[in-house]
Formats: C-alpha cells, sequence, structure tokens
C-alpha cells in the first residue's frame, strides 16, 4: 500500500488564506498563503510547460531568497526533484554534482549568472531562469497549475549532496515521507503551530536552514522570515521588533557565539523568542550559558542530511541538569551507539552513533558502493561518536574522522575546543591532530583572540594543563585572525588538516 503526499500549502492556502506565509527581508517582500500558493501555481505551471517531467531534477544556485521555496514545493506538484546547491562551490564541483545527478534545470540569483552560464553550457541543460524579472514574466504568463502529480509519500522529493570531506559529494536522497516525518519529530519538542514565526539565517540548500525549522514551520501554517545573508546586530534587531514577532530560531554554534559578541547583545529584547535550536557541531558550554544568563536555553539536537535531519533532541526541561547534552531519540527515530564491531556499547562508553527509521536515506543518488558501505540491517552508520548516560541522554563526543590517537589514547577535538572556548582570550578555536614522531599525533590548536594585540600563549596552555588531561593538551598554539568556516558556519576541519596537517 502506498500514501499519497499532499500539497502543505496549498491546504493553508484554503483554510487560512490571509496568514502571512513568507517574508524576505532583503526585498522587502511579504506574501499570505493565498498569494505564494498562486506565485508556487503559476511556477509549477511554467515547469511543467517547458517540460519538466516527473522524477527531473530542478537545481537551485541561489543566495537565500522566497523563490527558492517556491521552486521546492512547484518541484512538488509537477513531481519533479528539489537538488539545491551550494553556492560557496566552485565550478568544478557544482559541475560534478549537476552531472552526477542528471540535472535539467536551473535557477539562479543574479549574482551567480556567470557560474549558471558556466553550467548550462558545460551540461547541456534544457533550460535555466534567473531571479528577478525573467523569473516574474514567466510566473505573469501561468496560470496556476491544477492538475498536479499524483506523487507517493515514499517517493524522491529532494537530493542533498554531502560536503565530501572525506571524497567526492554524495546525494543523499530525500523522500516526502522523511520530510513529514521531520516536521513531527522537530516540530513537537520546538512547539512549532500556526502562530510560530521562524527567522531562517542557515542556507537553503543546507538541511539545516530548510527543515530546521523552515520546513516544519511551514508544514503547521506558521510563517518564515528569509535572512538572505547573517549579520549579527541586524539579526538582534529583528528579534526586537514586535512587528514581525520572531518565536523560533535555529543556528550552528558559531551563529550563537557571533550573536553573544555583538555590542547590542546584552540589551536586545529577546522576551518573544520561545525556541532557539542549535545543532551541526558539538556547542561549547560556555556559549550555552552566556545566552542562559539573558533568560534563553538553547534547545541542543543532533541529526545529519541523511536523516531528515533530527535524530535526537533535547526537551528544554532538561536543560540545566543535563547541560551539554543532545537529549534523547526522537519520536520516529532509533538509537543506538555500538563498537567498530557493530555490538552495542556499555551505557558510559563512546561508540559510534547509528540510527534507524522513517526518517532514515533510502541510499544515496547512483552510489550503490556508498549504500553497502552505510547501512547494516537498516541502520545508517553516522561516522559520529557519542556516549549515552544512566538515564539514556546522548552526548555527542565528536566526528570519528575528526578523532586521533596520540600516544595510543583517543582525543576527540571537540572536548579540548570547549575548554579552550572557555579562557576569556579566546574568540573562536579547533582543534586537530597532526604527525608526531614519538606520540604518533598530537594536538594543534587554532585560535582566534578577542584582542589580536594579545600574547596569552603561555596562560592559554597552562589553562589547558589545569583543565585537561596531559595527553589531550595541544602541543602546539597558532593564532589566527579568522578560523575557516564551511557554508553552514561550522568548523572546516579539512582546510585546517590541508594547511597545518603537514
Amino acid at each position: 500500500m502506498s500514501f499519497r503526499y499532499y500539497d502543505w500549502i496549498r491546504h493553508h492556502a484554503q483554510t487560512r488564506e490571509d496568514k502571512i506565509a513568507v517574508i524576505d527581508i532583503a526585498s522587502d517582500r511579504r506574501f499570505d498563503y493565498r498569494e505564494w500558493d498562486d506565485r508556487i501555481g503559476r511556477l509549477a505551471s511554467y515547469l511543467r510547460r517547458i517540460g519538466v517531467a516527473k522524477g527531473d531534477r530542478i537545481a537551485t544556485l541561489t543566495s537565500n531568497c522566497v523563490e527558492m521555496l517556491e521552486v521546492q514545493f512547484a518541484c512538488f506538484r509537477v513531481g519533479a526533484i528539489f537538488l539545491p546547491l551550494n553556492i560557496r562551490l566552485t565550478f568544478s564541483e557544482l559541475e560534478f554534482i549537476a552531472s552526477d545527478a542528471g540535472v535539467s534545470y536551473l535557477v539562479f540569483t543574479p549574482e551567480f549568472e556567470p557560474l549558471a552560464r558556466q553550467l548550462e553550457a558545460a551540461l547541456k541543460l534544457k533550460g535555466t531562469l534567473g531571479v528577478g524579472d525573467a523569473y516574474e514574466k514567466a510566473l505573469s504568463n501561468e496560470s496556476p497549475l491544477a492538475d498536479l502529480c499524483q506523487m507517493d509519500i515514499t517517493d524522491v522529493s529532494t537530493i542533498m549532496y554531502t560536503s565530501g570531506t572525506t571524497g567526492r559529494p554524495k546525494g543523499a536522497t530525500i523522500t516526502h515521507l522523511m520530510t513529514f516525518i521531520n516536521c513531527v519529530n522537530l516540530g513537537l519538542p520546538a512547539r512549532v503551530n500556526p502562530e510560530s514565526t521562524h527567522i531562517n539565517v542557515l542556507p537553503l540548500f543546507h538541511t539545516g536552514g530548510l527543515n530546521c525549522y523552515t520546513n516544519p514551520v511551514l508544514h503547521a501554517g506558521g510563517t518564515v522570515i528569509v535572512m538572505q545573508a547573517f549579520d549579527a546586530s541586524q539579526f538582534l534587531q529583528f528579534m526586537a521588533d514586535p512587528s514581525l514577532n520572531i518565536t523560533h530560531m535555529f543556528g550552528v554554534p558559531s551563529i550563537y557565539q557571533f550573536l553573544a559578541l555583538a555590542p547590542e547583545f546584552e540589551t536586545a529584547d529577546l522576551s518573544r523568542l520561545q525556541i532557539a535550536g542549535v545543532g551541526g557541531a558539538p556547542l561549547p558550554i560556555e556559549v550555552l550559558k552566556t545566552w542562559q544568563k539573558r533568560g534563553v536555553t538553547l534547545v541542543q539536537g543532533y541529526g545529519m542530511t541523511e536523516t531528515s535531519p533530527g535524530v535526537v533532541c533535547l526537551d528544554p526541561r532538561d536543560a540545566a541538569r543535563k547541560i551539554g547534552s543532545a537529549g534523547k531519540p526522537l519520536l520516529h527515530a532509533e538509537v543506538k551507539i555500538v563498537d567498530p564491531s557493530g555490538n552495542a556499547v556499555k551505557r558510559g562508553d563512546i561508540g559510534e552513533i547509528w540510527v534507524r527509521g522513517p526518517n532514515i536515506t533510502p541510499g544515496y543518488w547512483n552510489r550503490p558502493d556508498a549504500n553497502a558501505a552505510s547501512f547494516t540491517d537498516g541502520w545508517l552508520h553516522t561516522g559520529d561518536l557519542a556516549r549515552e548516560d544512566e538515564e539514556g541522554f546522548i552526548y555527542i563526543v565528536d566526528r570519528s574522522k575528526d578523532m586521533y590517537i596520540s600516544g595510543g589514547e583517543n582525543v576527540y577535538p571537540a572536548e579540548i575546543e570547549d575548554v579552550l572556548s572557555q579562557h576569556p582570550a579566546v574568540r573562536e578555536c579547533a582543534v586537530i591532530g597532526i604527525a608526531d614522531e614519538r606520540w604518533g599525533e598530537v594536538g594543534l590548536a587554532i585560535i582566534g583572540l578577542k584582542d589580536a594585540t594579545q600574547q596569552p600563549e603561555a596562560d592559554i596552555l597552562a589553562y589547558c594543563r589545569s583543565h585537561l588531561a596531559k595527553f589531550k593538551c595541544p602541543a602546539r598554539l597558532v593564532f589566527v585572525d579568522v578560523i575557516p568556516r564551511n557554508a553552514t558556519g561550522k568548523l572546516d576541519k579539512p582546510t585546517l588538516r590541508a594547511q597545518y596537517g603537514g
């Protein structure tokens, strides 16, 4: 038995037609559900007219904008597969992804037109559409699509390519069911409802931006505010604006670090914020405490592209007594922590997280080799390391590939980064393992200082020795102006290893 996919936006257009669905801050545009349903319907009609068929891959190369979300929902109406491209990639990287996925059509924003034209020529795309005058003209010439493609909830709706930190990027296939399950899994603990207003600051080409909490809020009939580029001062102004009434936000740890460092943070009005979710990387305890002092409990969680992304979430009621935990498994997700042989470890021991459930990808696009290596009896091997306490709360330790071995001891950079971040001179930090003749590997800490005129090396090393076992203490410190991060704000460990690993 199969179940049909049902269109959320069309439903809300019929039940709460004058409720604001989306606000595009950069262009100062807002659409209620009736208007937005009409725009999506016209785009779907345009796609159908130019020959887009069920299963075709439609890519976007756009900065954050309302049109990107319109492409997502229009693809669903014609049965096409939505493929958001990472705008920070080079032409050769984009060419590989678009070729691997067999992209037919591309929608782009003006700043990426040169790249779009290169891709169009190299891949012989069937068509492109630029956001702006051409896009609006395409919509104005169409009537909303009446005969929607019949989609099963298990059909692939989206392909998201992983960052490729261990080789060529892999396209994780996302089904309609996975996205729906995520709306339930994240929506319940985040208390998402039709009155929720979420401000999105993460890239919409990433699962964190698209699904935490953008899609869950749209599924519930709430309002999504799209921010094109993150600016801490501007963001805090939006938070304080009663006309926007922002209730939800989600960010990676660096977002909360940058906001806490902004001059306006101490006096900003955060009273309307109900849920501030955080994930994507281990959160330094000091950042969590800083926000708690402002009356905001950061709701920690864990997930990945291949898991919709929600897997684990910490209930706000447990945040104070379980500080640092990612929480417990979400409603529709199974989790176990295993040793290298796939056997469950004892509580308290560190092992790899395996996940199973309706939130899990059916596999990688055209990658049977990766599928064989990534799944065991339906369990997805995440590559992330964690431990579980006596009450069943899960603590993310680190990525298995980031761990290094020094003198026979496993060392987890996230633990050292957490200690370093609590030093008053440290603005940001990253730790990697580098080769050492005596110990095999030792730690190198790359540090950005709050005050670049300081020279606190000896003090920081002493601080580490007083808070960490000797084998965990960094052997070397390097001070930099800025630590490289990827498009979602995570520390770019591959670049750091390439730069300093020798």
